[in-house]
């Protein structure tokens, strides 16, 4: 699995809120938790509430910044624009992978 193109794809459907093709990069049963909402959110149904709300309601684009893969996890360092107070923050995401799809994914502000 090429890691670096899978990740390219995946912000780009994200900044495109094509949200089927973005929900396919997560495996059916994958699991998101984001402390900065304060919740977890679960496979498809979840995941798509989450990217509804706080992706195309905010109009938010990510920006990769870079990549760090340590065993099984993959480590991104973000940059989020959008119509939230600010316009601009960054953040990182915490990936596992099942299936060459996301299976668990740690997504945080910083």
């Amino acid at each position: 699995m090429d890691i670096q193109k899978f990740i390219e794809e995946w912000i780009d459907k994200s900044n495109a809120f094509e949200v089927e093709q973005y929900l396919d990069k997560y495996h059916e049963n994958a699991i998101l938790d984001d402390p900065s909402v304060g919740r977890s959110f679960k496979e498809h149904k979840g995941i798509r509430e989450y990217f509804e709300s706080y992706f195309i309601g905010y109009n938010t684009k990510t920006r990769l910044i870079s990549i760090t893969i340590k065993g099984d996890v993959t480590h991104l360092e973000v940059e989020f624009t959008g119509d939230f107070p600010g316009g601009k923050t960054g953040g990182t995401f915490d990936i596992t992978f099942a299936d060459e799809k996301i299976a668990h994914i740690k997504a945080d502000l910083i």
